[in-house]
């Protein structure tokens, strides 16, 4: 069963082993290879960009002092808090688009 169709991650996910796992597991892998690599892996621009978005939405989600401090203990009250925190987070944004 495949979960994803695409997987994205920076420079510091390039190895080989890594990217033969995510395509063992029939996914394509977008992840730049390393500077001082020979052959340089080809990357698909498009949705290596979408990688950006991600990372600037947990970026956002840490800002919350709960989230980032870990304060709950039980894994489902984290969860929920997260969740809140998200609905939060796209609100804002969708308040801001209309």
């Amino acid at each position: 069963m495949v979960l994803a169709r695409h997987v994205v991650a920076d420079r510091g996910y390039f190895a080989f082993s890594i990217i033969a796992a995510i395509e063992a597991a029939g996914a394509v892998a977008h992840v730049p290879s390393q500077r001082n690599v020979r052959m340089p892996r080809s990357v698909d621009r498009r949705i290596y960009r979408h990688r950006n978005k991600v990372e600037r939405f947990f970026n956002k989600l840490k800002h919350f002092r709960r989230i980032a401090t870990r304060y709950d203990k039980l894994a489902r009250n984290y969860l929920a808090a997260v969740a809140l925190a998200s609905i939060r987070l796209w609100l804002k944004y969708y308040e801001s688009i209309t």
